[in-house]
């Protein structure tokens, strides 16, 4: 217990999936959570279940000026700021061929964008804080070819690299901020259900029958790495890319 006690913690995307079981356990060890989400119903239902240590916030992450506000809360409310996790995103299906313009524009403008300014307007709140670390939910599909979620692996891409250009920054300013990214594959969430049902929505009924017949790590698996990396036990780990994926992206392939 205790190993992120008294810090303030920013995580997108959490009203459902990795940024609910980041926001769950960040505040059980004693870390305040802002909820962020556009979800307000489901962001706000997260806050509540928390309890004290927890407030939710309305985030569209593609709005420099919702950036712009919810660190600036944050900070009025919490008296600084020690944790960004950008945690939120959209996977589409579609190849290279198959992808749409639009479609491109709207994956990266929430994976990578969104990153970007979550990055941007956080890091001199960190700063003024002392230091801090910024947790970047980056891929498997960043590591290798996935030619069925173009665009996706494009934004994640983006993120892995922008990870460390963010890290270096920090870095060249001393200002005490770290950046590292997370690479998961397969985890157990509505978001990657919804993609492999080709659904609209993903019920519990809908995640539990893919999850038996596929091996699918659960939200709370990237939360562990999560808190560790937000926590000072990480604190000379900067501009790393933390793999999640039992091997995944190093198993050759069959016959080989």
């Amino acid at each position: 217990m205790g190993r992120v006690a008294g810090k303030i913690a920013i995580i997108s995307g959490a009203a459902s999936g990795m940024g609910k079981a980041d926001a769950k356990l960040l505040a059980s060890e004693g870390a305040k959570v802002v909820v962020a989400d556009l979800n307000e119903a489901d962001g706000q239902a997260v806050a509540d279940d928390i309890g004290e240590n927890a407030v939710f916030m309305r985030l569209d992450v593609t709005d420099e000026a919702n950036w712009e506000q919810v660190v600036a809360d944050t900070v009025e409310r919490f008296s600084g700021l020690d944790i960004l996790v950008n945690n939120a995103g959209l996977m589409q299906l579609g190849s290279v061929v198959d992808t749409e313009l639009a479609d491109f524009k709207t994956t990266h403008a929430v994976n990578n964008e969104g990153v970007f300014l979550g990055c941007k307007h956080a890091i001199p709140a960190m700063a003024d804080s002392g230091g801090g670390s910024i947790v970047n939910m980056s891929s498997v599909a960043a590591l290798h070819g996935m030619s069925f979620v173009l665009a996706y692996s494009a934004s994640k891409g983006a993120v892995r690299a922008m990870t460390k250009s963010v890290a270096m920054y920090c870095k060249e300013q001393k200002n005490g901020v770290r950046c590292n990214s997370i690479h998961p594959d397969g985890v157990k969430t509505p978001m990657v259900v919804k993609v492999a049902l080709g659904k609209d929505t993903a019920t519990q009924e809908d995640i539990d029958m893919v999850a038996s017949g596929a091996n699918m790590c659960e939200p709370e698996d990237i939360a562990n790495l999560v808190l560790y990396l937000a926590s000072d036990e990480s604190r000379f780990i900067n501009g790393a890319e933390m793999v999640i994926d039992d091997a995944a992206t190093i198993t050759p392939p069959v016959g080989v």
